[in-house]
């Protein structure tokens, strides 16, 4: 009897003396990237360094794809050099910008990067004036279908002065690799937010549910930010696109360039829509939709969001008669926070 007492108190005095299991805790990290900030906040049982990481993702992201880098690949493509064979950055952010064109039937193009800096919104000097004839010679150096990219990794172009800008969606696979990354570092639960644009997994541990993201208010101000709804993020990416910050008004002509170019006629002028949000699988893809959609009507914006498998959209836009409306999508009304 007493050696059995014995055993029972052993197991007792072993089992309390079992260490709890560890609480995840909230770490946030912040800094510069792409020409605007992040800030990445995750959950974490362990203290992790994983600052070196995000860094060297960041770099090999610039040094692939950024056109504001004279020594990175697409500035040397873009500089007609036709030895560079790309890496994988370049090849992937490729075949998503070269599927995104397609199901866009044309209205997402990164090509027109001859256009974007003739509108003065790329890195060089604008062109003074933009009549008919000055855009039908630029519309040469226009279309995906004039570019392909080889088994060998070198791009072939049919005009050496065609020329690549992938800003609309760099950014967007950026995000998707730092999410990877933290991924890769036991991560489950963790919110992206950079320029804007977001990537979630999991779920906000803390309060004990999804991450949370607003919709800004095209009449929103930079200092005071408000916001049209509040929508629920888990395992989805979230980008925006909208011309009513991002815009030039010529000094000599006085008109009106947007940020959006549509890539079908060459022209940067502002469409019925004012604002896209895309919620997609991946932040690139949200990144690509957001700007083609922005290239469109709202009625093609309307019949796409629709054809799109796993990709749903928020539109702000002017209807017919000058009144401010939106447009949600099936899935996207779902997802609003009603709280």
């Amino acid at each position: 009897m007493m050696k059995k007492l014995l055993y029972t108190l052993l197991i007792v005095a072993f089992v309390s003396c079992e260490e709890k299991p560890k609480e995840p805790k909230l770490a946030t990290l912040q800094g510069d990237a792409f020409g605007t900030t992040y800030a990445i906040k995750y959950f974490s049982v362990d203290e992790l360094n994983v600052e070196k990481g995000i860094d060297s993702i960041l770099h090999a992201v610039n040094k692939s794809v950024s056109t504001y880098m004279p020594n990175s690949d697409i500035s040397k493509i873009n500089n007609g050099d036709s030895t560079v064979v790309v890496d994988k950055t370049f090849r992937r952010v490729f075949q998503i910008s070269e599927r995104v064109y397609r199901e866009s039937d044309g209205y997402f193009d990164p090509t027109i990067g001859v256009l974007r800096n003739a509108y003065g919104f790329g890195d060089e000097k604008p062109l003074k004036t933009i009549d008919s004839l000055t855009l039908d010679s630029l519309m040469q150096y226009v279309g995906f279908k004039k570019v392909k990219l080889t088994k060998e990794g070198i791009v072939k172009k049919e005009n050496p002065h065609i020329y690549f800008d992938f800003n609309a969606v760099a950014k967007g696979y950026g995000i998707d690799l730092l999410g990877k990354y933290l991924e890769s570092q036991g991560i489950k639960n963790y919110l992206i937010e950079l320029g804007g644009e977001l990537r979630a997994k999991g779920i906000n541990v803390t309060k004990q549910q999804p991450w949370v993201a607003g919709i800004e208010r095209i009449d929103s101000s930079v200092k005071d930010r408000a916001y049209d709804i509040t929508i629920h993020l888990k395992d989805m990416a979230m980008a925006s696109s909208g011309n009513y910050r991002k815009f030039r008004v010529d000094s000599t002509t006085g008109k009106k360039y947007v940020h959006t170019i549509n890539p079908l006629s060459g022209k940067a002028e502002q469409l019925s829509i004012t604002s896209a949000t895309v919620l997609a699988p991946t932040c690139a893809e949200a990144d690509a939709y957001a700007t083609a959609f922005m290239a469109m009507d709202i009625g093609n914006a309307k019949r796409l969001i629709k054809e799109i498998v796993d990709v749903e959209g928020y539109f702000t836009y002017i209807n017919a008669r000058g009144e401010p409306k939106y447009f949600m999508s099936g899935g996207f009304v779902n997802l609003v926070n009603k709280n």
